[in-house]
């Protein structure tokens, strides 16, 4: 069955960095759009960034472009997410998404605080 699991969250200073990886399993990586969400207490979960079967193109949420690169590694069946200059309104939990034969599927998260 279709698994994402992400990590690599945690607590960082405000202007300090985060990777986060999500590792898949159960559908030929490579052949699908693979997409990072967010979701802070109390709002709803937000579309962060996502990155095409081959990596050759992405896309950004206004918020996050030129912070935030998205990254995948199809030999590995990882997408990254290197999140730098992190602001304290990039606090949530970070999910790993895809569509596969039409649903979606999530990964449990990845808490990521961002505090002084």
């Amino acid at each position: 069955q279709v698994q994402l699991v992400e990590s690599g969250g945690g607590l960082v200073q405000p202007g300090g960095s985060l990777r986060l990886s999500c590792a898949a399993s159960g559908f030929i990586f490579n052949m699908n759009v693979m997409r990072w969400y967010r979701q802070a207490p109390g709002k709803e979960r937000e579309f962060v960034a996502f990155i095409t079967q081959s990596g050759g193109t992405t896309n950004y949420a206004d918020s996050v472009k030129g912070r935030f690169a998205i990254s995948r590694d199809n030999a590995k069946n990882t997408v990254s997410l290197q999140m730098n200059s992190l602001k304290p309104e990039d606090t949530a939990v970070y999910y790993c998404q895809t569509v596969f034969r039409s649903h979606n599927y999530w990964g449990q998260g990845t808490q990521v605080i961002v505090s002084s």
